[in-house]
């Protein structure tokens, strides 16, 4: 075993222990935690920021593109938001402990389900520094401990961070080994990290396609995961179309960097020679560059054609395939063979209309009448998100304090025997 495996190990050991203790963490322990941080962002943002200013130069020095450099930036506002996050979800309800419904057998015994911490959750991220915090935040409101590996090109920022959160738990008297940030940008140590099963219950990766089918492929403990976000509107035949460019707009250009970002813009016939050059015209101003089909460029003659690898990209860039369907049948189709099964969104007046979107479409978010952008835990209530997980097990879109819980089943009897 090398010094690298025996540190990751270590690591390891360290946050079990320290989940056990965190199971039995009271409800007011973890809020005055997350309380802790919030003040510390909030006194610490010069420093943060200066933090944050050796990656982003380190970051254009190696000519990251201009999305990984939008993920990879601390703002003043981005801090402010942070500190927000982390106070919004320490005065969330404890869902360690809540109890389902409970049933009464025949003989007198009283069954529910609790919810209980997963345990260690290993959380492998790129680019993004806020992940460290929301990470942190959900892991220790959820009871769970946490080992943390973000990307190479935001250590300084996430070891800042570290150290808050770290003086936050201890603040609380919980222990600092709860959230542990892995120290090193070895690419060796997530796969050592991946395979600890005796420590780590489970791993949520967050990042591109590369590092999620490594993992598939290393990986030995379970993952909460989605691969891309290949994001759709459906214009309808019967939407409203001052709402529906609006939408649309927002749905791409609110930032282009972000999973729920609109990469295929459907649009049905009977509109499309309407409302077409209208967004042209908005995105264009934006800067967006238009990819269609046959069919979009009679409308659109400057947008450059499609092919079929468009319909299947993740862009994260001012991009945009756009395509004209004959009907609800053909787009909800569209979304079935190119989709990743992230985030989909109808803008229609049409009831039925939206009522069969929401039921045929297998995503892990369907929308009416709202754009992608939404696909947010903070936007959902949630206080903040671990990751928006496309699995059909366990968890599945934004995962907030819930999903990072599992349950068990707990019975009450007197004496009851079984003959």
């Amino acid at each position: 075993m090398n010094s690298l495996e025996q540190s990751i190990l270590a690591i390891g050991q360290q946050a079990r222990a320290a989940g056990r203790l965190m199971m039995k963490a009271s409800d007011q322990q973890k809020a005055d935690a997350l309380l802790a941080m919030a003040d510390a962002l909030d006194t610490s943002r010069p420093e943060l920021i200066q933090a944050n200013a050796k990656d982003l130069h380190r970051a254009r020095e190696r000519n990251l593109d201009a999305p990984l450099l939008d993920r990879l930036t601390l703002s003043e506002k981005t801090l402010i938001g942070m500190a927000q996050s982390l106070r919004q979800i320490a005065a969330m309800p404890d869902p360690v402990g809540s109890l389902g419904p409970t049933q009464v057998r025949p003989n007198g015994m009283r069954i529910a389900q609790m919810r209980v911490p997963l345990g260690v959750v290993g959380i492998i991220y790129e680019s993004r520094p806020n992940v460290t915090i929301d990470a942190a935040a959900l892991c220790v409101k959820s009871g769970n401990a946490t080992i943390l590996r973000g990307g190479s090109e935001a250590i300084n920022s996430n070891m800042a961070l570290a150290e808050i959160i770290s003086a936050g738990l201890r603040n609380a008297g919980l222990p600092g080994q709860a959230v542990q940030l892995i120290p090193t940008t070895d690419r060796d140590a997530v796969g050592y990290l991946v395979t600890m099963t005796e420590y780590v219950d489970v791993i949520v990766p967050r990042g591109g396609k590369s590092l999620i089918t490594r993992l598939s492929e290393q990986a030995r403990v379970p993952m909460i995961k989605h691969l891309d976000g290949n994001c759709h509107v459906y214009i309808d035949s019967a939407a409203d179309l001052d709402k529906a460019h609006d939408i649309a707009l927002n749905a791409k250009t609110y930032r282009y960097g972000i999973c729920g970002a609109m990469e295929t813009l459907l649009v049905h016939r009977t509109v499309a020679s309407t409302i077409l050059p209208k967004l042209a015209d908005s995105f264009t101003m934006k800067g967006v560059e238009l990819r269609g089909c046959p069919e979009t460029l009679v409308i659109l003659p400057d947008a450059t054609p499609a092919s079929d690898s468009d319909w299947a990209e993740e862009y994260l860039a001012p991009i945009l395939a756009i395509r004209i369907v004959d009907s609800i049948d053909q787009a909800i189709e569209h979304i079935a063979r190119w989709g990743s099964g992230h985030t989909d969104s109808i803008v229609t007046q049409d009831v039925d209309a939206a009522s069969r979107f929401e039921r045929e479409v297998d995503s892990s978010s369907v929308y009416v009448n709202l754009p992608t952008c939404f696909a947010d835990g903070f936007e959902y209530g949630l206080g903040a998100e671990i990751g928006i997980s496309t699995n059909r097990l366990h968890a599945r879109g934004p995962v907030g304090l819930e999903g990072l819980t599992t349950q068990k089943w707990v019975l009450r009897g007197n004496a009851q025997l079984r003959g």
